[in-house]
C-alpha cells in the first residue's frame, strides 16, 4: 500500500494546526506583531513623506534658502559643509551681520531668479489685554508674499510701503491668534510686543507645525519695522529666492554662492559666511535621514520576527515529538521522507503566513489611527498601506516559515519507522 502524501499535504497541515487552535494563535503572535509593526512603520514613512511634500509646497518647490552661518575655524573647518538651518544661527551667541538687502537686490537680477525676498527673527512677550505669549516673530519683505503659498484666514498682507516705512503691523499665526483673543475677532485691535504696540492686519490660515519654524505659534510683521525697532541690526538672516525653472536649481545656487563670495570678499568657499539650500537638496537630505531612521526601525521589528520565528521552530519540535506514532506510521504504509518533510514544513509555513496576514491587518488598523490622530493635530497626513510594505510582510513571513520550519520537519522526516511506533 502507498501512502498517497502530495493532494492531502495541505489538508492534512490545516487539520493539524485547527485541532489546536490555542497553540496555533500563540505560535502565530511573535510573526503577527513584528509584521504589524513593519507595517506601521512603513506605512507612517509614507504618511510623513506626504507630510514634508505638503509642507514643501506650501513654501513654494521654486524657491531656495540662502542662510547666515559662523565661518568655520580651523577646529571645525573638517564641518563647514554643515547647514546652519536654524534661522540665522538663531542659537547661537555669534551673529553674522554681512547678509544685507543689497545682496539681495543684485541676487534679484540673477538669471533664472524670479524674485526674493529677506528675513530677521526674534524672540518677544506679545500681549493683549490679559493674554501673554512668548512668541518668534518674523519680520519679512513685502514681496513675500508673493512667493510664499500660504494664505490668511482673514485680514490683509502688508504693503511695500507699510515695510519701507517700518509700519507697526502684524500678522498673526492661527494659534498665536487664538490664545491671544480667545473668541474675540483679532483685527484692528492693538497687541503690545516688547515695548511697542503693533496692529493686527490679519490672521493665517493654519500652516502645520512643521511650517516655517513653528509659525502658527508665531507671527509676521515689516522686515524695517523688526531690523530697526526690535532687533536694532541692518542685515538679514535669511534670504528666500524664487526660481523661474526649478530645473535649473543647482546651477542657480551656485551662481547664487559665486555672488554672495564676490560681494563678501570671500575667495575660499570653506570659509562662506552663508549656505545655499534648494528645496530638492533638503528633501534629499530628510529622505536620506527618514530612509535611514526607517531601516533602522525595521531592524528592530525584525527581532521580533526572529523570535516568531524561534518559537515556530520550538513548537514545531514539540509537534514532531507528539506525533511521532503518527508519523512511523505514515512512513510503515509507505510515506518518503520527502512526504514527511513536505507536511510539516506547510504547516510552518501556514502559521507565518497566517501571521503575515493577521500583521498586515492589524498594522494598517495601527497606521489608520496614526493618520487620525496625526490629522487631528493639523498635519497633512495621508494614509496609506504602500504596496512594497506588504510584499516585505509577505516575502519575511513566508522566509520565516521556511527557514524556521526546515530543521523541525527534516527531524520529522528522518525518523525511523520502526522506532516512531514504538510510541504508539
Amino acid at each position: 500500500m502507498r501512502y498517497v502524501m502530495n493532494n492531502k499535504a495541505l489538508s492534512q497541515s490545516i487539520k493539524a494546526l485547527s485541532a489546536n487552535p490555542v497553540r496555533t494563535v500563540l505560535t502565530t503572535l511573535g510573526i503577527v506583531i513584528g509584521i504589524a509593526t513593519v507595517i506601521t512603520v512603513l506605512s507612517a514613512g509614507a504618511g510623513f513623506r506626504s507630510l514634508i511634500n505638503s509642507e514643501l509646497a506650501a513654501w513654494g518647490t521654486d524657491t531656495m534658502f540662502i542662510e547666515t552661518r559662523v565661518p568655520p575655524t580651523t577646529k571645525n573647518l573638517a564641518n563647514s559643509n554643515a547647514s546652519s538651518a536654524n534661522f540665522g544661527n538663531a542659537t547661537s551667541s555669534v551673529q553674522i551681520s554681512s547678509f544685507k538687502l543689497s545682496d539681495l537686490e543684485i541676487i534679484k537680477k540673477l538669471n533664472n531668479v524670479a524674485g526674493a525676498y529677506g528675513m530677521a527673527t526674534g524672540l518677544s512677550v506679545v500681549n493683549y489685554r490679559d493674554n501673554t505669549k512668548s512668541a518668534i516673530y518674523y519680520g519679512v519683505g513685502a514681496d513675500m508674499f508673493s512667493i510664499d503659498k500660504h494664505t490668511l484666514k482673514s485680514g490683509r498682507f502688508f504693503t511695500q510701503a507699510e515695510d519701507t516705512g517700518a509700519v507697526q503691523v502684524a500678522i498673526l499665526g492661527s494659534n498665536l491668534a487664538k490664545d491671544l483673543f480667545v473668541q474675540d475677532d483679532p483685527l484692528g485691535k492693538l497687541i503690545r510686543i516688547g515695548n511697542l504696540n503693533f496692529q493686527v492686519i490679519g490672521v493665517y490660515n493654519p500652516q502645520g507645525s512643521l511650517s516655517s519654524g513653528g509659525a502658527d505659534d508665531g507671527l509676521y510683521m515689516p522686515l524695517a519695522t523688526a531690523q530697526k525697532k526690535m532687533l536694532g541690526i541692518n542685515y538679514i538672516t535669511i534670504g528666500v529666492v524664487q526660481l523661474k525653472d526649478v530645473d535649473l536649481g543647482d546651477a542657480t545656487a551656485e551662481l547664487i554662492s559665486e555672488t554672495m563670495r564676490r560681494l563678501h570678499n570671500i575667495t575660499n568657499p570653506a570659509k562662506d559666511d552663508f549656505t545655499v539650500t534648494t528645496q530638492a537638496q533638503a528633501l534629499d537630505t530628510f529622505n536620506t535621514i527618514f530612509n535611514g531612521i526607517t531601516i533602522l526601525l525595521i531592524a528592530i521589528a525584525s527581532i521580533s520576527l526572529v523570535v516568531g520565528g524561534v518559537g515556530i521552530m520550538n513548537i514545531m519540535y514539540v509537534v514532531v515529538t507528539e506525533r511521532t506514532a503518527e508519523i512511523g506510521l505514515k512512513k510503515a504504509v509507505g510515506a518518503t521522507n520527502a512526504d514527511i518533510l513536505k507536511e510539516f514544513l506547510i504547516e510552518s509555513i501556514l502559521v507565518t503566513v497566517l501571521g503575515g496576514i493577521l500583521g498586515i491587518l492589524l498594522g494598517a488598523v495601527l497606521s489608520w489611527f496614526v493618520a487620525i490622530i496625526a490629522t487631528a493635530n493639523g498635519l497633512t497626513w495621508a494614509f496609506t498601506v504602500p504596496l512594497y510594505a506588504i510584499i516585505i510582510a509577505v516575502g519575511v513571513s513566508a522566509g520565516i516559515g521556511i527557514s524556521f520550519g526546515v530543521l523541525p520537519a527534516r527531524s520529522a522526516a528522518k525518523l525511523d519507522p520502526i522506532e516512531a511506533l514504538r510510541y504508539e
